[in-house]
């Protein structure tokens, strides 16, 4: 029996405006769910590997939908516990052209930000588990909700699983503690990989790419080869590191790619230059469910692995919605070459 890969977070309810329409013109949300692990989570199933979200909801229809959401793409909730007043809600006004896209979080209070230690056996959802993924959102979220992840953390530890963190800076959710750095590095000094994008190491360790503007548009992958060193040499045990580096033409039109250090080896994948984007939340998602899956698939193959983590990322910004919902042969074909976008009949 193939053993799981474990994802831990909040998910969330997400409102978004119809097509392109401001927040402040709507008179309408589309509804659905959404949340960096879960995403990675989704995506993992659908790629067809066997995973389990760990998350906390309301026990109400709301909570209800949610698990049924999530069910829906093959996504293991048996791990899932239930409590608290409310699911957690984030609303999305998604931008075009130069006008960039907004979030606003309202998640406060809610039943994953005031879940506590204790609240889930670790040890027995690790029992049929052989990886552990979590994101720098989750300790963000509220000091007991990072006492949580720490605790997840150290029994995936202990019971030997690999671990593996998406960095997932986000200002807006940092107001429980002032350093939130080194809450971050007493975290990921567990993993074996880190994943970021082209600013994380720098907001989250004040580690910065030299001779980067990121403002600018354009990223040179090769400026990525000191970020990856220094992250290494300050938390030891990593043995890969992976970057996402986006070239934000404008919120429309994006180049998108990615480099791997590999215990002292530098890889760098293709560039995808994407235009038009249909949506580009949750694509940070998609790549690391898909360098989790290439790293277990490809086994020993680094850069495969990598260029099927961005090949299946850069599908994501054809998708609306947080989920990544393509298949491994749709990914596989965009890594043969076929870029072209015609009619599959």
């Amino acid at each position: 029996m193939q053993k799981q890969t474990v994802t831990f977070g909040e998910i969330m309810l997400r409102l978004k405006p119809p097509e392109f329409q401001r927040i402040v013109q709507a008179r309408e949300f589309e509804a659905i769910y959404g949340g960096g692990e879960a995403n990675v989570a989704a995506s993992l199933a659908i790629l067809g590997l066997p995973t389990s979200f760990v998350t906390r909801l309301p026990i109400n229809e709301i909570g209800d939908a949610c698990l049924a959401f999530l069910r829906h793409y093959g996504v293991d909730t048996k791990s899932v516990i239930r409590g608290g007043d409310r699911l957690g809600i984030y609303f999305l006004e998604a931008g075009a052209a130069q006008r960039a896209s907004k979030v606003i979080y309202d998640r406060t209070g809610s039943s994953f930000a005031t879940m506590q230690p204790g609240m889930v056996d670790w040890e027995k959802i690790f029992t049929n588990s052989d990886w552990f993924h979590w994101t720098g959102i989750t300790p963000a979220v509220s000091e007991s909700a990072a006492k949580s992840c720490e605790e997840a953390i150290q029994v995936a530890k202990k019971m030997g699983l690999t671990i593996s963190c998406d960095l997932n800076y986000r200002a807006k959710l940092w107001n429980w503690t002032k350093t939130p750095g080194k809450v971050m590095e007493d975290l990921v000094q567990y993993c074996d990989i880190a994943i970021g994008n082209e600013e994380d190491a720098e907001k989250v360790f004040g580690i910065k790419a030299p001779e980067t503007d990121i403002s600018s548009g354009k990223v040179d992958a090769k400026q990525y080869l000191a970020v990856c060193e220094a992250l290494a040499k300050k938390i030891p045990n990593l043995k890969k590191i992976a970057i996402t580096l986006r070239g934000s033409i404008s919120a429309s039109h994006n180049t998108w790619s990615s480099v791997l250090w590999s215990e002292g080896k530098f890889l760098e994948a293709p560039t995808y230059d994407i235009f038009p984007i249909v949506d580009r939340v949750g694509a940070g998602d998609a790549f690391s469910a898909g360098l989790i899956y290439g790293l277990q698939v490809y086994s020993g193959d680094n850069q495969n692995a990598l260029n099927f983590a961005v090949a299946a990322s850069c599908l994501k910004h054809s998708i609306p919605g947080d989920f990544n919902l393509v298949t491994a042969t749709e990914v596989g074909a965009l890594m043969a070459g076929n870029k072209s976008g015609r009619v599959v009949r």
